[in-house]
């Protein structure tokens, strides 16, 4: 089913998955510096999933755009992590609602019965922890691409 947001067919949403550590590193480049207000971060107790809507860079387009002279475009992505069992967080206060968070990148850590830790690294020396009973992280685009606002490639923040 075509999603209306992309009907004219300019651009197709972006739809990934990762189910093994090999698969990961292409969602973890996607997302590298987008950025998210704290208050779009869901867990789902229930589900046993961590949905989080975030303003990503699109590094897919990077290249093409600087081509063919036209602007950095940005897209709103849903990062959605599932099997987690438990979630931690550093540097992650939910109750500073206008607080803003840029994620740097994800790390696998793996335990022998294919369980294991996926941890969300943010700029700051934040970090959002996942215990997980499996490797699954599904990243889909949920806007159509916009100009980014800067007109610049992000860097990362530590």
């Amino acid at each position: 089913m075509a999603d209306a947001r992309f009907e004219d067919g300019a651009e197709q949403a972006l739809s990934l998955r990762a189910e093994t550590a090999e698969d990961l590193p292409v969602i973890s480049a996607l997302v590298q510096d987008c950025v998210l207000p704290v208050t779009e971060i869901r867990f789902d107790r229930a589900r046993r999933k961590l949905a989080l809507l975030v303003n990503r860079f699109r590094w897919e387009d990077r290249e093409a755009a600087e081509a063919e002279g036209r602007p950095y475009e940005r897209v709103q992505s849903l990062l959605v992590v599932s099997e987690v069992l438990s979630v931690r967080s550093q540097g992650v206060d939910r109750s500073e609602k206008d607080m803003v968070l840029s994620i740097l990148d994800l790390v696998w850590t793996p335990a022998a019965d294919g369980a294991g830790e996926l941890v969300l690294t943010l700029a700051g020396d934040g970090a959002i922890a996942l215990s997980v009973e499996a490797l699954a992280v599904d990243l889909r685009d949920v806007t159509k691409p916009y100009r980014a606002v800067s007109g610049k490639v992000p860097s990362h923040r530590e």
